[in-house]
């Protein structure tokens, strides 16, 4: 909130449950002793007037006598869809919408929420490491990063910011992830899915023994009936990890919103599988997650990693439009990495 060119109160919604962002800002005015009423609000999706897990914004706005509300983007969902800002002009408060690039920064800023309340859907964002000669997966006895510790530090971080993330059975068997978020301060954890077809996920699994940090689903479905599944729980968002089977999956299903792609400065010669190539399995944890303790690299049998990829075998060919262009996109450095993020929907 603003008043002649000060800030008087920020606020934002820090977790689900808690208070939406416009009560979160009158709340910190209050604490700093300013007075509210007559000030602009600057909000990024337009208050909601109705009751949910917390009372309506539009009701805390028009009892603090709140003079102006700028508005970043509407609420597609059906139960707000206008209702907010109409009931705040019938109250005297003038409302202005955003346009231009702020318009298109709050949209970007709320697309697991927009794409939830369109589609019932979460939003799904695909994360892959590559060398430069184009392998997802070190050769064993290598080194198992190809990705740098920065880039692995931000995947922790884009974890915790995440509903749930995901990777195929043959990650697990080959890698026994973790699949927490971790080093990043997470005030919580993300739901870990696992697609399963044949239910071998071991129950001696680090997933499976550490389910009082984290839940774990077992996913049988397709992937569509999967995301409908996970949408319905509630997930509005879903961090695609490992492996390259999973992955074409959804490419192949059309389901990936966003793709960021670490391009690492290493060639790993002809011993590592290519990106999108042939041959043996998904690209494994040890190349795609950010798993850092020593246990997460091998499985209790020294021959389960090549079993698991014979298992989970090559990617299907996509059904789908085998190149997708993308709407928007950014680089930038991370550590020794280049960063690519493409942007193949917006909502």
């Amino acid at each position: 909130m603003v008043r002649d060119g000060a800030v008087i109160g920020e606020g934002f919604h820090a977790e689900l449950g808690d208070l939406h962002a416009e009560r979160a800002a009158l709340k910190d005015c209050a604490e700093r002793g300013e007075d509210p009423r007559g000030a602009t609000m600057y909000v990024t999706l337009e208050p909601c007037a109705h009751t949910g897990r917390q009372p309506p914004c539009v009701e805390a706005i028009l009892a603090a006598g709140i003079g102006r509300v700028v508005i970043g983007s509407e609420d597609p969902s059906e139960k707000a869809s206008g209702r907010g800002p109409g009931m705040l002009r019938d109250g005297g408060v003038e409302v202005e919408l955003a346009a231009g690039g702020e318009a298109t920064a709050a949209r970007l800023l709320n697309q697991p929420f927009r794409k939830h309340a369109r589609t019932g859907l979460p939003l799904v964002t695909l994360k892959l490491a590559i060398s430069l000669d184009g392998r997802t997966t070190t050769a064993e006895g290598d080194s198992p990063w190809i990705s740098g510790p920065e880039s692995r530090d931000l995947v922790h971080r884009w974890r915790a910011e995440s509903d749930a993330i995901a990777v195929g059975i043959g990650t697990v068997l080959a890698d026994d992830p973790l699949l927490t978020a971790r080093g990043s301060d997470a005030a919580r954890q993300p739901i870990r899915v696992v697609f399963d077809r044949q239910g071998r996920l071991p129950r001696d699994s680090q997933l499976m023994t550490t389910l009082d940090q984290s839940p774990v689903l077992v996913v049988a479905d397709e992937v569509e009936a999967a995301l409908a599944d996970l949408g319905r729980r509630g997930i509005t968002s879903l961090f695609l990890e490992g492996g390259r089977t999973l992955a074409a999956a959804f490419l192949a299903s059309d389901a990936i919103d966003e793709a960021r792609t670490f391009v690492a400065p290493v060639l790993l010669g002809a011993d590592a599988p290519r990106a999108g190539g042939g041959g043996a399995g998904g690209s494994s944890a040890r190349a795609e997650s950010a798993e850092g303790e020593a246990s997460s690299l091998h499985t209790h049998d020294p021959c389960a990693r090549s079993r698991a990829q014979r298992q989970e075998g090559p990617p299907a060919p996509p059904t789908g439009p085998a190149r997708r262009a993308a709407l928007s996109r950014a680089i930038e450095q991370v550590g020794e990495d280049v960063l690519i993020t493409a942007r193949f929907k917006e909502w």
